[in-house]
């Protein structure tokens, strides 16, 4: 209870955190289904709450979805909540590009090869990239 009072888990880092707190306890899974039962953990607003947090930090769909995918989070959930939260990948992406480029000029090379990469890294797609160029 200690750890989700603190913020929202996936049930695998929740896992992974009492396996280590309480290594070679055979109980854990059984507590892990009592507090889905009770509905004080949830994947799915684990998911919705990480979603929001990373489009407002301005990474992109590819970004999050592997991350979710490392905490866990099964694909089903992954594209429920990609579904019903309506995000303009653009619109995140133009204002990221606004916050970190808006003052150079694009028509160098070097420059626009290192803010593709930067998009990259940041999870978004060809498509999105090249909107903003």
């Amino acid at each position: 209870m200690d750890f989700l009072a603190r913020r929202e888990y996936s049930r695998c880092e929740l896992q992974k955190k009492l396996q280590q707190k309480f290594p070679g306890n055979e109980d854990i899974a059984s507590v892990l289904d009592e507090l889905i039962v009770d509905g004080l953990q949830s994947d799915s607003r684990f998911t919705d709450s990480f979603l929001r947090l990373r489009v407002n930090a301005g990474y992109g769909p590819q970004y999050i979805r592997a991350e979710l995918r490392q905490r866990g989070v099964t694909e089903d959930i992954v594209e429920e909540a990609f579904s019903d939260l309506s995000v303009d990948w653009f619109d995140v992406a133009q204002q990221l590009f606004s916050k970190k480029f808006s003052d150079q000029d694009m028509s160098d090379a070097k420059l626009r090869a290192k803010c593709l990469r930067y998009f990259q890294y940041k999870g978004f797609t060809f498509d999105h990239i090249r909107g903003l160029l």
